[in-house]
């Protein structure tokens, strides 16, 4: 069985919705073989990724960066997983009041330094999320487990 770990900073109703669409689409009885676990970001740990074959990452867009509970994360866990994750799969979904570049640039300099591998391309929702913003969010979690899994 294959375990997608999924690190989330959860500050919001907005972000709540994401995150359960998101463990939602992970979770769908149409992908098999993919156990899900989700963490918030202060406790989530490197043993967590080492036991992990995947990992989607949550994170609001606070001052244009990722939050500070993300970053915590990535600190504690970078040298410990650096070289026994290398290529790991990896997605994120972002939410924000507007730009998130600053956020995404973090994310993608974060993840190349731990030579992880993007298997979607980030999704990024500014205000409050749309039926179509919380769909894209579950295609998200389904589609990353149903990578994991074949």
């Amino acid at each position: 069985m294959k375990t997608l770990l999924i690190v989330h900073h959860t500050a919001s109703p907005n972000l709540q919705a994401m995150f359960e669409a998101v463990r939602d689409g992970a979770s769908t009885d149409e992908v098999e073989g993919v156990e899900v676990v989700a963490r918030p970001a202060l406790t989530a740990s490197a043993v967590d990724v080492l036991e992990a074959d995947g990992v989607i990452l949550g994170t609001p867009v606070n001052i244009g960066y990722i939050s500070g509970a993300l970053k915590h994360f990535f600190d504690q866990i970078y040298y410990p997983c650096l070289e026994a994750t290398v290529r790991r799969p990896y997605a994120a979904y972002l939410h924000g009041a507007s730009d998130a570049s600053g956020a995404l640039r973090a994310i993608e300099t974060i993840t190349t330094g731990l030579s992880w591998r993007a298997v979607r391309p980030p999704l990024v929702v500014t205000g409050e999320p749309t039926k179509a913003d919380l769909e894209a969010c579950w295609e998200l979690g389904a589609i990353t487990a149903a990578e994991l899994a074949g």
